[in-house]
């Protein structure tokens, strides 16, 4: 059996539609089971991600664990202390989780981290690498560090199989945040002063992800692993911006406006953060994963927005 934590989250829900046609047995760990969205009859339990959770009930009979939910990063945080915040979910509540799935003879932990934990850019060219010294830079992505660390003590200590995964910008049907306002833009007409970027961004599909972390159950090379995953093709924003207003079926209206000036520009008025995901690079390097577990990305880019833009059209988009 396979416990999948986070399962009414946005790859929580796609982790267990997949696992639902290729037949394993899941149970599914939410922190609401009426926020569920998933079928009748579902194996349910409910529980917190907090550093006193009681698992074993969770964990009789579980073999795999898929650990998807997590205090996720925010614009803005108002926490008074945003990094202790993110400690009692992302680290206690992840290593508790894991210690005692570790006493109940759990066989493999699977762990979706960040690429935050590498950094939060890349030069042009240099890609982020599964192994190197991490970087983060936020509270957010020291707390996916920190969890990697204590998983990766256990994993010594007991001999459970941990296997790390770390995505960059995760879409696709149902995606929220700043890629929903994104398409909400294109879908508008309103010109958008980002037609002259030449950064690169890596991306990665819900359903690329999804299928990694299914191939992660079973692979013998995955187990103590750090994996980096993408859709194998890097995009400028203004490719990004041009190809989902096509998926759309709504040309991008791009205005070529020098980076440096919408980067001063934005952090001016407190956005810099903003800015650095518009203007920045961040590569990653899938060798590792391609090479170790004979994987490739699932669908391409295109489809994967095409996917993306068509789920928002027959929902939201449709009444705009």
């Amino acid at each position: 059996m396979i416990l999948l934590t986070g399962a009414s989250g946005f790859v929580g829900r796609a982790v267990w539609a997949l696992l639902e046609k290729r037949g394993p047995v899941v149970r599914a760990a939410l922190r609401d089971t009426d926020a569920a969205g998933l079928p009748a009859g579902v194996d349910v339990v409910q529980v917190s991600l907090s550093p006193n959770q009681d698992w074993i009930g969770a964990l009789k009979g579980v073999s795999v664990v898929i650990h998807c939910a997590a205090r996720v990063h925010v614009m803005n945080d108002e926490s008074v202390d945003p990094l202790a915040e993110f400690r009692m979910v992302n680290v206690d509540g992840t290593l508790r989780l894991a210690k005692q799935a570790a006493e109940a003879g759990v066989r493999r932990f699977i762990f979706l981290s960040s690429i935050k934990v590498n950094g939060e850019h890349t030069p042009a060219g240099q890609p982020f690498m599964p192994d190197q010294l991490p970087a983060p830079a936020d509270p957010y992505g020291v707390s996916k560090y920190e969890a990697e660390r204590g998983l990766h003590e256990l994993a010594y200590r007991t001999g459970m199989e941990v296997v790390i995964i770390r995505p960059p910008l995760v879409y696709g049907p149902g995606v929220k945040a700043n890629f929903l306002a994104m398409m909400r833009w294109l879908a508008r007409g309103i010109p958008l002063p980002f037609g002259a970027f030449g950064n690169r961004r890596s991306l990665v599909g819900i359903d690329n992800l999804v299928d990694l972390i299914v191939t992660c159950i079973d692979h013998s090379a995955a187990a103590n692993q750090v994996f980096l995953v993408s859709d194998g093709e890097d995009l400028s924003t203004t490719e990004l911006l041009a190809r989902m207003g096509r998926a759309l079926g709504k040309p991008a209206r791009l205005i070529s406006v020098p980076q440096q000036l919408l980067t001063l520009g934005a952090s001016m008025l407190g956005k810099a953060e903003i800015a650095q995901r518009l203007c920045g690079s961040l590569q990653v390097d899938i060798s590792k994963t391609s090479e170790l577990l004979g994987w490739q990305p699932t669908i391409s880019v295109d489809e994967g927005l095409r996917r993306t833009a068509e789920h928002w059209l027959a929902n939201e988009g449709m009444r705009k």
